[in-house]
């Protein structure tokens, strides 16, 4: 018998009950994909119970091997036509059912992806985090989070949206509207329903905010450990982006959809012992333990070594602009958003907030990434640097890349993430760069055709 997180998380006995009721007759089961998307099969509710509960399902091994438009590329060796495109399973998490309010009489469950010989998958998102999940777990250590996950909102819907080809879209409010009631009531009804439907599905819904670009909103959820947080995180995604077609609206995660501010995926994390012991604050002293300072020394040390992880997309170089919120240097700041790390709480809250990701990135990935430079500096024992005081978009601390390019070149050269993911993982995810910078030089972009199409 598995436990549900929360008495809105399903049991597998729950499960099979409300399948034999007639209560469900679909079950997704999903997994995340190196761009950050939900990818699987809706099966019959009683195919699922009776054939694939227990056994998994079956899926070709290529989705770990495309690019954004699913299309099959070359360079990965997972999968190829020389290997003949064979299947992985997707192995069933019994601790991840849910319901799917925004669909009628559907369930979900999440998966990790095995080879069928059994083996995990090492490049798929979710095994890279667990990876580093174990690691701390060696030291008796587990990792809670938060992710703060910006999104803008269109009265188009995405079809229009794509006839349009993105030009002259309405946003849902047509001036900043950071913190404003006025703001967000203008957009509640959408708001309110991906609220509502998330908490049904199984999360600790905070709260909706306005944000400063038109139509920019954030809604926030409670911390949770690591794994559950990416869980949520990515059925977030996928339902609020579902539920606004389902309102004739659209919305967008995209780092930078336009020139004015882009979506943010500000990462809150800490550690804490197996008991839930707080190890990032010394009650006695009041301050912050070494081995706090390890970690976030650890998270700097390797911030531009894992850019690629924080911006995964030719886009989420766009956000990173001076005086923007998003963040530019290689620095630490107690409660400076001008830092890319910002370190805020006392006690059981004490916490940093990694300011770099996007609303693009993927939440696996980035996590994994944090955790696994926050562990080297632990175990090396890295001394932490004087914090940031000021903005650090005048100072002359070291910045992180500004092109895909420059980040997938560090990606690649880092004996650090080679030691931390494995060099097969970091070969995948250096062809996942190749094809997308492959695919955008290629590209012939609405910028040079006003610029050239006349005046050369």
């Amino acid at each position: 018998m598995t436990h549900p997180r929360n008495e809105r998380m399903l049991t597998t006995h729950e499960v099979r009950h409300a399948v034999a009721d007639g209560e469900i007759d679909t079950v997704i089961v999903a997994f995340t994909d190196m761009q950050g998307r939900l990818q699987g099969k809706y099966l019959h509710a009683s195919y699922f119970v009776e054939h694939a509960l227990g056994h998994g399902v079956e899926g070709c091994n290529y989705l770990l091997a495309v690019d954004t438009e699913m299309n099959t590329v070359d360079g990965y060796a997972i999968s190829s036509w020389e290997s003949g495109y064979g299947d992985m399973v997707f192995e069933i998490d019994e601790d991840t059912f849910r319901r799917v309010p925004w669909l009628e009489r559907t369930l979900m469950v999440q998966c990790d992806l095995h080879t069928t010989a059994n083996e995990p998958v090492p490049m798929s998102p979710r095994s890279m985090l667990q990876r580093q999940m174990h690691r701390a777990a060696e030291h008796g250590w587990k990792a809670v989070s938060g992710t703060e996950l910006e999104f803008v909102v269109y009265e188009n819907t995405y079809e229009d949206a794509w006839a349009r080809d993105y030009r002259g879209l309405t946003p849902s409010n047509q001036y900043n509207i950071d913190y404003s009631v006025m703001g967000s009531g203008r957009v509640e009804p959408l708001l309110q329903r991906i609220r509502g439907d998330m908490y049904a599905a199984g999360m600790v819904v905070e709260s909706a905010k306005g944000e400063c670009n038109l139509g920019q909103h954030e809604i926030g959820f409670l911390f949770d450990d690591v794994l559950t947080t990416a869980d949520n995180h990515s059925v977030y995604k996928t339902g609020a982006k579902m539920i606004a077609a389902q309102a004739g609206k659209s919305l967008t995660f995209m780092a930078k959809p336009n020139d004015r501010e882009g979506n943010s995926c500000h990462i809150h994390l800490s550690l804490r012992g197996e008991d839930d012991s707080t190890i990032f604050w010394d009650a006695d002293t009041n301050e912050r333990t070494p081995l706090y300072d390890h970690f976030i020394a650890g998270v700097l040390a390797t911030m531009q070594d894992f850019t690629l992880f924080y911006a995964p997309n030719i886009n989420s170089y766009k956000r990173f602009a001076a005086g923007s919120f998003a963040p530019t240097a290689v620095a630490w700041g107690q409660d400076n958003r001008s830092c890319s790390v910002r370190v805020v709480g006392e006690g059981a809250a004490a916490r940093m907030e990694n300011r770099l990701p996007g609303g693009d990135t993927n939440p696996y990935l980035a996590l994994a990434a944090m955790m696994a430079g926050g562990l080297h500096g632990i175990e090396n024992e890295l001394p932490l640097e004087p914090m940031m005081t000021g903005s650090a978009y005048e100072s002359d601390a070291p910045h992180v890349a500004r092109t895909m390019a420059a980040a997938r070149d560090l990606f690649a050269g880092s004996e650090i993430a080679a030691a931390a993911f494995g060099q097969e993982v970091v070969d995948h995810y250096v062809n996942y760069a190749d094809v997308e910078i492959a695919a955008f030089d290629a590209a012939v972009t609405d910028w040079e055709l006003r610029r050239g199409f006349e005046r050369l």
